[in-house]
């Protein structure tokens, strides 16, 4: 096994494991890393942006190799002296030929976990129906299942847990549920709500991940997990609505509502991308209910587990309104290619760079003013032209982008790789920069940039910089027909911050000790500038 390995048995002396968690800057792969250190393993995590991780509580106690599953050289790394190798990864939402990449990964983390002679193979796939032929499955469904036998036939003992839809604040199939249901009291539905469902609660979900670590080495099979509910989608809706309060939803389904309608009426009400809504909603055509519960002889549950629909629900609304969403189904996706030019490259680096630079004299601590900054999108808004910024993110929905709703995944602290509205976070130097990236449909790529400017000797700035990548002419053309209205948008973005940041400095004698009650002006009015973030 390694170096580490003293005792003869496959395991370190110790008692703990080796673990490797591909997918760890996930939604699963985020919270699985913290119960396998809390269990007493080591953990390597294998990423294609390390710093996405740096945020993490629990980053400094792991060890980060840099790669990708389809490159056969940094999985033979991340592999050395492992004893458990978690296979997290899913090529879901990229596009067309994610069945090929869903492949191509697992056959290499196959060979190259038995290359370096790891101990087991855990891995989270879909729970499929026992009576539809593999053939007539979502291409989701169908993709999960072929990655199960791929690995099972690695020659590593593999452990593959098929779980149907996974209840748990930040998962795409929570969301999906919670804004259905949330945002339309009457609603028009497709078929699959009639569809006999099986969910989990993540917390049971990471217990069984946790456990198979220690499975026997004979075991080499697939287990069905879920919870202790079966219910339809309509079921769901309804449940869902009770526990959270809300008044009795009308749903009226439509026969003719097809997967691929279903997933751009989903992607018009929910924050899922239609290109995820397509195939979530294509795989609930498919009664997913377990047919065996044989994981229990192996992870036996402990009391109040497994948890039930309505528990589960409960749990998840709680850490919304806690803002304690450790990870968040949109954290996975990773904007733009390797190659993509990067905003701190120079001017001649990848093409022509459009920019708008502002900046702000502001007479505040400068923590007060980063405080602003950090709380910027989700419910606090854009700092000016509400209109203009809700009909941006209406036309990147109806263009199949992400739109404005995905929000933020806690209201006061950002950290590399959430996503922000329609932006993800690429860079954050707390109390100094924040650099977002757009995830919107554009003809280029785009960042806007707002930073914390000062030596302690002169008078402390706000500074922004929003940048342009044109790619072809209908990028230079889109630059330059948004360009007026660049004034209103990010000058009225620059002057409303600093006024926020001013309103929530304490007044007196140096920044004494009085808060500002400074009246809203006609002009922040007319310019949306919204409250700041309260203090914690």
């Amino acid at each position: 096994m390694g170096d580490h390995d003293t005792t003869g048995t496959g395991q370190p002396a110790d008692g703990g494991l080796t673990c490797l968690v591909t997918g760890a800057t996930g939604y699963i792969g985020g919270r699985l890393v913290p119960e396998l250190l809390d269990a007493g393993h080591r953990v390597r995590c294998l990423v294609r942006t390390p710093r996405k991780l740096r945020d993490h509580p629990w980053a400094g106690r792991v060890e980060v190799v840099q790669g990708d599953v389809t490159d056969a050289g940094s999985v033979a790394r991340a592999m050395e002296g492992v004893d458990v190798a978690y296979y997290l990864v899913h090529a879901l939402g990229t596009g067309r030929g994610f069945e090929d990449t869903d492949r191509d990964a697992a056959h290499v983390v196959g060979e190259q976990a038995r290359r370096a002679g790891v101990g087991r193979i855990v891995y989270l796939g879909g729970l499929t129906p026992g009576a539809v032929p593999e053939r007539e499955l979502s291409p989701h469904l169908r993709s999960r299942a072929e990655v199960g036998r791929v690995l099972l036939a690695s020659g590593v003992p593999t452990a593959v847990l098929r779980a149907a839809v996974i209840i748990g604040s930040g998962s795409a199939s929570f969301e999906m549920l919670r804004y259905l249901t949330e945002r339309l009291p009457v609603m028009v539905t497709p078929r699959w709500v009639h569809t006999r469902i099986q969910p989990i609660a993540v917390r049971d979900v990471l217990r069984f991940l946790v456990g198979c670590a220690r499975l026997p080495r004979e075991v080499n099979r697939t287990f069905d997990i879920g919870g202790p509910d079966v219910l339809t989608y309509l079921d769901m809706m309804r449940r869902y609505a009770a526990v959270a309060g809300l008044n009795r939803r009308l749903i009226l389904p439509v026969p003719v509502l097809t997967p691929g309608l279903s997933s751009h009426w989903v992607g018009l009400v929910t924050p899922v991308p239609a290109s995820l809504a397509r195939p979530l909603t294509e795989s609930l055509r498919h009664e997913v209910v377990c047919r065996e519960h044989d994981i229990r002889r192996y992870v036996p549950s402990p009391p109040g587990h497994p948890v039930g629909f309505d528990r589960a629900v409960a749990l998840a609304l709680q850490r919304i309104r806690d803002a304690k969403v450790t990870t968040r189904w949109s954290s996975a996706s990773v904007p733009g290619a390797p190659s993509d030019p990067l905003p701190t490259d120079p001017d001649w680096a990848g093409g022509s760079l459009y920019t708008d630079v502002r900046r702000r004299d502001a007479d505040v601590p400068p923590e007060v003013l980063w405080e602003v900054i950090e709380g910027i999108g989700g419910e606090n808004g854009w700092y000016s032209f509400p209109l203009a910024w809700a009909l941006r993110g209406r036309l990147d929905r109806l263009v199949g982008g992400v739109g404005l709703r995905r929000g933020r995944r806690d209201a006061r602290r950002l950290r590399v790789g959430d996503s922000l509205d329609f932006w993800r976070v690429e860079e954050i130097e707390r109390g100094r920069l924040l650099r977002l990236r757009a995830e919107m449909r554009l003809p280029g790529l785009a960042w806007l940039e707002m930073a914390v400017d000062g030596d302690g000797h002169g008078p402390l700035q706000y500074g922004q910089r929003a940048l342009f990548h044109p790619r072809g002419l209908l990028g230079h053309l889109y630059w330059w027909s948004v360009s007026p209205f660049h004034a209103v948008v990010f000058g009225g973005m620059a002057r409303n911050i600093v006024r926020a940041a001013e309103r929530l400095a304490p007044r007196g004698d140096g920044h004494g000790t009085t808060a500002s009650t400074e009246p809203a002006t006609a002009e922040d009015l007319r310019t949306g500038s919204p409250q700041p973030p309260g203090r914690s």
